[in-house]
């Protein structure tokens, strides 16, 4: 079984490379922040409280999190491996996760980062916040406090996953192309 974590700040390009990745490995997209925004749209108490959160810049709880992607999990057993997309973000929720797939005998094949400059994701977000409406992506100083966060919080998975050798940084500037033929060099060379 393939499973993929894509790591990345806001705005490095991970959901437009899960898509690829996706159809190329037929692998099931677990985004915690379409599943979030799922729970949002349906008004759900999870949704109402996780918007609070997001639309501050903030990380929404790891055991819930936890609990929608072992429900995700379990609803796909027959699946080819699975493409992790903004989780783990924090040392903790990485070996919670790691717990969890022992649990259902398999394991993070390799750690994928898309790397890009703050400047670059400080452009690209308020571009994407002019279509969708979000107000995660239409507020820079909203936007400079999440790619903080994301610093401060996921920082240290890259040394996680250094140390069972599963972290392998991608440049994530270019063409959507070269970045996924990066990304799919990596892979095949796992």
């Amino acid at each position: 079984m393939l499973n993929i974590v894509l790591f990345g700040p806001p705005g490095a390009g991970k959901g437009t490379q899960s898509e690829r990745l996706i159809e190329k490995y037929r692998l099931v997209h677990l985004s915690t922040g379409d599943i979030l925004r799922n729970e949002i749209a349906n008004g759900t108490a999870l949704g109402m409280e996780a918007k609070k959160l997001m639309d501050q810049g903030l990380l929404v709880p790891d055991e819930v999190v936890i609990g929608m992607i072992d429900a995700r999990i379990d609803a796909n057993r027959n699946a080819n491996g699975f493409i992790f997309d903004g989780f783990p973000r924090t040392t903790a929720q990485a070996e919670a996760l790691d717990k969890l797939l022992a649990q259902k005998s398999t394991s993070i094949s390799l750690m994928l980062s898309l790397e890009v400059p703050k400047d670059e994701l400080i452009k690209r977000l308020l571009n994407r916040g002019k279509d969708s409406g979000r107000p995660d992506d239409s507020n820079e100083t909203v936007i400079e406090k999440r790619i903080t966060e994301y610093n401060n919080k996921t920082a240290p998975l890259k040394d996680y996953y250094s140390k069972q050798n599963k972290f392998f940084g991608i440049k994530g500037v270019g063409s959507v192309e070269e970045i996924f033929g990066l990304l799919c060099g990596q892979i095949e060379k796992k």
